[in-house]
């Protein structure tokens, strides 16, 4: 850490910095990463709290508090970099409004290291919440869930966590009011200075759980199920890292997340599990076939408009799937000049994003 300024709510680190690093000195002033980063090394079978600051920001890694906080992307501030032409340079800092010309940060965070190795990293941070409760809603199905967490979105109580457990799922938690009903779960996070979460909890209750079956977490057993939520391997830990079957992650608008595993059930799609974040607009997907099944996906996909990124699968199918959704063909030009432009002999992390001849 280079720099951290709790009063200025800004903090220079080192992209190898771990974060759990960076998230102690935050917690040590009451403060946070808004957007909540998970911790995916598990899902890979690794260690878990082993991941660094910069690759939170070059993989773009964002949790479920992204619907309330935004993207890392939307938090990095300023980077220094080298670039494919050997060349250091810099962009962004430490105050968004003094900042002129292209916003590169953007360009870079969620680039996975393919347009340049970062240097340094200047990110905000934000105060924690005085208050965290999160609602629990049982029994319902995808569909109507889908409509809960979009009213629940669209609401004026500010929710900063929208996910949905079906049953298998659910069952899988170590939070014991979560499996206690052995049924589906759909989950509505609130945060903030007390007496406004009480508020908005007693507002959301009124207006989503009358006549439902409910119950509610605090601090502990809440900050654990978004936990689970945002790394995943507690539920679909399993799938595609050894043997077969695949893990995914689609990316699609949050209205439509029910229907999507709905068409992908209609397309042949068997013995998928999966669960919805982000209001529904991310969902974790596990298949147990192989390579029709991957197809299907990224067909079912490419229709209703989003993005099947493939988290984890056999080697034979790394092999034979791209690990992001074909982009069309204007689109990947655009992207192929690009990465030209700051690595143009694609020396930098090749393969990854753009396909290298």
């Amino acid at each position: 850490i280079h720099l951290y300024e709790p009063e200025e709510l800004v903090m220079t680190a080192g992209p190898a910095t771990p974060l759990v690093e960076i998230e102690a000195a935050l917690a040590a002033e009451g403060q946070q990463l808004a957007f909540e980063p998970p911790d995916p090394g598990p899902l890979w079978g690794g260690q878990p709290g082993r991941g660094t600051i910069g690759g939170v920001f070059a993989c773009n890694l964002s949790g479920p508090r992204r619907v309330k906080a935004g993207a890392a992307r939307d938090h990095l501030l300023g980077v220094k970099a080298v670039s494919g032409h050997g060349e250091a340079f810099k962009a962004g800092g430490r105050v968004v409004k003094n900042v002129t010309g292209y916003d590169l940060c953007k360009l870079l965070a969620g680039s996975y290291g393919t347009l340049a190795a970062l240097t340094e990293v200047t990110f905000k941070v934000l105060p924690a919440a005085a208050k965290t409760r999160t609602l629990l809603l049982f029994g319902l199905t995808d569909e109507a869930a889908g409509r809960v967490l979009i009213e629940a979105a669209t609401s004026p109580h500010d929710p900063s966590g929208l996910a949905h457990l079906p049953a298998a799922l659910a069952s899988l938690s170590a939070v014991s009011y979560v499996t206690q009903e052995q049924t589906s779960v759909t989950a509505i996070r609130l945060e903030g200075p007390a007496p406004s979460v009480e508020v908005r909890l007693a507002a959301l209750k009124a207006g989503l759980g009358a006549g439902r079956p409910m119950a509610e977490l605090h601090g502990h057993n809440s900050g654990l199920l978004w936990r689970e939520i945002g790394d995943v391997h507690r539920f679909l830990g399993g799938i595609g890292l050894e043997g077969d079957g695949t893990l995914w992650r689609l990316s699609v608008p949050p209205a439509s997340g029910p229907g999507v595993t709905a068409r992908l059930a209609a397309a042949g799609v068997m013995g998928a599990r999966w669960y919805y974040d982000w209001g529904g607009g991310l969902i974790w997907l596990a298949l147990p076939g192989g390579d029709p099944q991957a197809q299907a996906v990224r067909g079912v996909i490419a229709s209703c408009g989003g993005h099947a990124t493939l988290v984890r699968a056999s080697r034979a199918a790394r092999a034979a799937l791209p690990v992001f959704q074909p982009q069309p063909a204007a689109e990947a030009a655009l992207a192929l000049r690009v990465k030209e432009s700051f690595d143009p002999r694609h020396i930098l992390n090749p393969g990854r994003l753009v396909a290298d001849g």
